[in-house]
């Protein structure tokens, strides 16, 4: 385990699965209703009312939630998935809070995480009771608040940098930025898959497709760091290569690793190309 003065950014991923009783209760106003009843309905009432079926965060809990802790030179030291293999939504929660505050509050890393990580972990501590007094640090100067959208301190989400907060609409999401730089994107699970593999006990599946999440996240991260000027992209390469090496060593124990390396693809340099 890297010490807390090593970890500079902790790069995440949250997978969530509806509450269906939480559902049946505030939606349907039952307490009798069925879990999985409550889901499949409000799945149709969403679809009837904007034709998409995906259920707020507001109304899911975490199942899987997988952090990289990255040095301040970029490099990659550990990567972990909260509480597994039990993956039990209070302690997933309480270990993502308590590591954040026992790293000397890392910069938070993510893909679209503003929009719905960020705020799903911040309900579950609300939910579950966990303090956060450092993390809501409201009585600071608005800029060094750590939520301020725009305190790329406390969180850098990688989606705002590609669309200038928001200011565009980046059709393809991490799987399209992770392919543009040579990575696997999505593989075998995609998102919408996740809640029946839940309802399957397939857990182990699910934290192994968050853990391929992060690591397109990490090496998304790298490209940013090129493209804000902090290192070029022969120390990007440097890096790429140290966690393929990371990820390689761990293969033989992890089925996410091995999945990943068979995905592996390599970034083509038109500098370098001869043409």
């Amino acid at each position: 385990m890297p010490a807390a003065t090593d970890v500079r950014y902790l790069v995440f991923d949250v997978e969530s699965v509806a509450d269906g009783d939480l559902i049946a209760r505030v939606r349907y106003k039952s307490d009798t209703m069925q879990a999985g009843a409550a889901i499949e309905e409000f799945r149709s009432d969403l679809v009837n009312e904007g034709g998409k079926d995906f259920i707020p965060y507001t109304f899911q809990i975490p199942v899987a939630v997988v952090i990289a802790k990255v040095s301040a030179d970029l490099e990659l030291l550990d990567l972990v998935s909260l509480d597994e293999p039990l993956h039990r939504p209070h302690v997933i929660t309480q270990h993502f809070w308590r590591g954040w505050q026992a790293y000397k509050q890392p910069t938070w890393v993510t893909f679209n995480g503003r929009g719905f990580d960020i705020p799903l972990m911040e309900l579950a501590a609300f939910r579950h009771g966990i303090q956060l007094p450092e993390w809501f640090n409201m009585s600071a100067r608005t800029y060094d608040q750590n939520r301020n959208r725009y305190n790329m301190k406390s969180h850098i989400d990688l989606h705002e940098v590609l669309t200038n907060f928001g200011s565009t609409w980046f059709r393809g999401g991490l799987n399209l930025a992770a392919n543009l730089v040579g990575k696997p994107g999505k593989m075998m699970v995609e998102g919408n898959m996740v809640q029946g593999l839940y309802e399957k006990g397939e857990l182990q599946t699910i934290s192994d497709y968050c853990r391929c999440d992060v690591l397109d996240t990490y090496f998304v991260f790298l490209r940013y760091h090129v493209i804000s000027g902090r290192i070029d992209v022969t120390r990007e390469q440097e890096l790429v290569a140290k966690a393929k090496q990371f990820i390689e060593e761990r293969a033989a124990d992890c089925q996410a690793y091995k999945d990943y390396l068979e995905g592996w693809g390599e970034w083509e340099n038109p500098w370098t190309a001869g043409t």
